[in-house]
């Protein structure tokens, strides 16, 4: 392979990886160093770039880690532009869709069904994608209910045919196109609708956010409606509602890694150090569940975690990247070697539990102390780093840190460096990164980071586009195929 030829193969993978990290990280929304705006035109920007010049990699993006919102865009990218991609292609992207729409929140779905129809996509193959979807759906009637806006834009869209007569099929036509038709429902959540327009005990059968509005037609005070519908809210719904109920029967040992650390750091001091057990236990428990196999696998780990005033985030991503950074904590003991964890704050602080955004972010010194040897004189295995990237007291001297450990001290990569960052950083259309020879890969979930260390060592520069591609095409095959075994 000639000189050209590799530099366009590494040109190809460090777009790739640029397109990765935005898609995990980014979600048009505002964050500490940026508005909306530019966050979304970035992203627009990228979508666009990567979609044009290297479609297969980003049909096959919905096969990582990506965030809901990326996915949701990608799938819309695919559709609007079908008529750019081959026979073999189409084939592809259709089973990637609708194995990704599978894995998307319903809410999420009858969004994108309602920016299809404003976009005016209506070939066949879209129509017949829709059409799958809602026929997988366990209970039609449920989501009339609940998303009766958008089961109605999507049921439209597709012509989707609701019989005459009785039965499920005819009353969810009758209940979106002909409310009032019927004097009542065979359909349980169909039925307990019409009946809360008049009659407040029909709000116990309904869905807990369509219950809430007619809460409030009702006039019925918030604190008893929350007591009463206690037992038909999902857990996310628990945990919303938590500070007006102060109800403590939230099941913290269920709740997802990242999801659990943002609810801790929702909590005054004083909550945290009087439920200090429970929450530590929650969140060990949390992180032995991610690490899965992983666990005690990785060896001696030392992490440098950001808890400086900037991981506070943004009105939108509230204490979003101290969240993650929490999170990161937990895991990465788990995934060490028993008694070989070491994470080491920003701030100085030596107690997880009470962390909060504050201060400066003075990464170097931080990698300084976690490149010393542990106990026995050994370096660590790992270096993790969970941060923003904007390292400035002093600033770069992180990055000049690596640069001399790797150079000098440890030129045979004993030590396994990587950065994950929170944060995307929408002027540079990637995650921020501390130096160029260390590999950096975008973290929205530290459920993910296992997964994310693998995608992170193509950014060393030391692998091309081959090596990148065949990842992807094992990832889209293990993706396919598990949706192929579940049907």
């Amino acid at each position: 392979m000639n000189t050209s030829e590799t530099l366009a193969d590494l040109v190809a993978a460090e777009d790739v990886l640029l397109f990765v990290n935005a898609a995990i990280t980014a979600t048009g929304q505002r964050e500490f160093r940026s508005d909306a705006v530019g966050q979304q035109l970035s992203l627009d920007f990228l979508h666009a770039y990567v979609r044009v010049n290297y479609r297969r990699v980003y049909a096959s993006s919905l096969a990582l880690d990506i965030n809901d919102h990326n996915a949701a865009r990608i799938v819309l990218g695919l559709l609007e532009t079908a008529g750019e991609a081959g026979a073999e292609e189409r084939r592809t992207e259709g089973r990637l869709i609708a194995a990704r729409l599978a894995l998307l929140p319903p809410q999420r779905v009858y969004r994108l069904f309602g920016e299809v129809r404003r976009a005016g996509i209506n070939n066949r193959r879209t129509r017949a994608i829709m059409r799958d979807w809602l026929a997988a759906r366990p209970d039609l009637g449920h989501d009339a209910v609940k998303y009766r806006g958008g089961v109605k834009t999507a049921a439209r869209h597709i012509h989707l045919r609701c019989p005459e007569g009785a039965g499920p099929p005819a009353e969810v036509g009758a209940f979106l196109f002909r409310p009032g038709r019927l004097p009542r429902y065979e359909h349980r959540l169909l039925d307990a609708w019409r009946r809360a327009h008049y009659e407040q005990g029909a709000m116990a059968e309904l869905p807990f956010t369509v219950a809430e509005g007619f809460a409030a037609r009702h006039g019925m005070k918030r604190e008893v409606f929350l007591k009463r519908a206690a037992p038909r809210m999902t857990r996310l719904e628990r945990l919303r509602t938590h500070s007006v109920t102060q109800r403590p029967e939230i099941d913290l040992t269920a709740m997802p890694l990242t999801r659990l650390a943002l609810y801790v750091l929702s909590l005054p001091f004083e909550q945290r150090a009087a439920r200090r057990t429970e929450l530590t236990g929650a969140l060990r428990t949390a992180a032995r569940r991610a690490a899965g196999g992983h666990a005690g696998s990785w060896g001696r780990v030392h992490a440098v975690l950001d808890d400086s005033f900037s991981s506070s985030g943004s009105g939108q991503k509230r204490r979003r990247p101290l969240a993650v950074a929490l999170a990161g904590h937990h895991l990465l003991e788990a995934l060490a070697a028993p008694g070989a964890y070491r994470g080491l704050w920003t701030s100085g602080r030596g107690d997880a539990l009470l962390v909060r955004p504050w201060g400066p972010t003075p990464l170097g010194m931080r990698v300084l102390d976690a490149l010393e040897p542990g106990p026995g004189g050994a370096a660590p295995d790992r270096l993790v780093i969970v941060s923003d990237g904007w390292d400035n007291a002093p600033a770069g001297l992180a990055g000049e840190v690596l640069r001399v450990w790797r150079k000098r001290l440890d030129p045979g990569r004993r030590t396994a460096v990587v950065h994950v960052n929170p944060v995307y950083d929408a002027d540079g259309f990637d995650v921020r990164r501390l130096a160029a020879g260390v590999p950096t890969a975008g973290i929205r979930d530290a459920e993910d980071l296992p997964a994310l260390v693998e995608i992170a060592r193509f950014a060393e520069g030391r692998t091309g586009a081959a090596e990148l591609h065949a990842y992807l095409d094992r990832r889209v095959a293990l993706f396919l195929g598990e949706k192929e075994t579940v049907s």
